[in-house]
C-alpha cells in the first residue's frame, strides 16, 4: 500500500494542477508559464542529482575507480531513449506553432497532450526505480527517500497540470476536456512507475543503471524543453530565479528528509 500511494502521488499533483481550469478564467500569462517551467526544471535537476545519480554511484562503490561507470552508461541510455521517443512520436510543445516528430494528422490539442506525456515518462520511471530499490531492501534507498522524490515530482507536476489544461482551454476545448487532457498526460507516470518496478525487480544488480537512466531521461527533458521555455521572451531572468527556487526546494527535501 505504501508503494502504491507513493507512485500515485505525482499523478495526483498533475490532476490537481489540471483542475485549475475550473477555477481560472484566463489562460496563463507568458511570465507565469515561464516561471512554472523554471520551477519544474529546478526540481527535476535536483532530483536527478540527489535522488538518482548520487545513489547510483554510491551503489557501485565496489567497482573502485570505475564506480562512475554504471551511472555514466545508464545516463546516456536514458538521454538516447528520450531522443528516440522525440523522433518517433508527433508532439507539439505548449507555446510553439511547430510540431516535432514525424508528420501527423493529429490535432494540435492531441499533440500538446503527447508533448507533456513524453515529459512525464522519465518522471514515472524515476519514482518507479526508487520504489524498486526500496522494495529490494537497498541500503541507500529508504521509504523516506522514495517518498521525497514522489513529493518533489508532485510539487512540480501541479503547475505542469495547469500548463497543459489552461492552453487546451484556450485552444477552444471545454473545461471538462481540457481537464481530461491534463489528467491523461499524467497517467503515464504511475504506469511507467509500475513497469519500472517490475523490470528492476527482475534485475536488481542493474539498479544503478536504472537510477541513472531515469536521471538522463529527466535531464534531457529539462534541457530540450523546459530551459528553452523558461528562457524565451522578455524577463527571461524570472525563469532562472524560479529554476533556483525549484532546485533549492527539491535539494532541501532530499537532504533533510531523504
Amino acid at each position: 500500500m505504501e508503494t502504491f500511494l507513493g507512485i500515485m502521488i505525482p499523478f495526483l499533483g498533475t490532476a490537481l494542477g489540471s483542475a485549475c481550469v475550473f477555477f481560472m478564467k484566463k489562460s496563463l500569462g507568458d511570465l507565469v508559464q515561464r516561471s512554472l517551467a523554471g520551477f519544474a526544471a529546478g526540481v527535476m535537476v535536483a532530483a536527478s542529482i540527489w535522488s538518482l545519480l548520487i545513489p547510483a554511484i554510491e551503489q557501485s562503490d565496489g567497482m573502485g575507480n570505475l564506480s562512475f561507470l554504471p551511472a555514466f552508461v545508464g545516463f546516456w541510455v536514458g538521454v538516447l531513449f528520450l531522443l528516440l521517443l522525440d523522433h518517433l512520436i508527433p508532439h507539439l510543445h505548449v507555446g510553439s506553432n511547430q510540431a516535432e516528430g514525424p508528420k501527423s494528422r493529429l490535432g494540435r490539442t492531441t499533440m500538446m497532450v503527447l508533448a507533456v506525456t513524453l515529459h512525464n515518462i522519465p518522471e514515472g520511471m524515476a519514482v518507479g526505480v526508487m520504489y524498486a530499490g526500496f522494495l529490494a531492501g537497498n541500503a541507500q534507498i529508504t521509504a523516506a527517500s522514495a517518498l521525497v522524490l514522489s513529493l518533489g515530482i508532485a510539487i512540480q507536476n501541479f503547475p505542469e497540470g495547469a500548463i497543459i489544461s489552461m492552453p487546451l482551454r484556450a485552444e477552444g476545448e471545454s473545461k471538462g476536456k481540457a481537464f481530461l487532457g491534463g489528467v491523461l498526460s499524467g497517467v503515464v507516470e504511475p504506469i511507467g512507475a509500475v513497469l519500472t518496478i517490475l523490470a528492476a525487480q527482475l534485475v536488481i544488480p542493474a539498479l544503478p543503471y536504472f537510477l541513472s537512466f531515469a536521471a538522463g531521461a529527466m535531464l534531457y527533458v529539462v534541457v530540450e524543453e523546459l530551459i528553452p521555455e523558461m528562457s524565451q521572451g522578455k524577463h527571461s531572468n524570472l525563469g532562472t530565479v524560479f529554476f533556483a527556487v525549484g532546485f533549492s526546494v527539491m535539494m532541501t527535501l532530499d537532504v533533510a528528509l531523504g
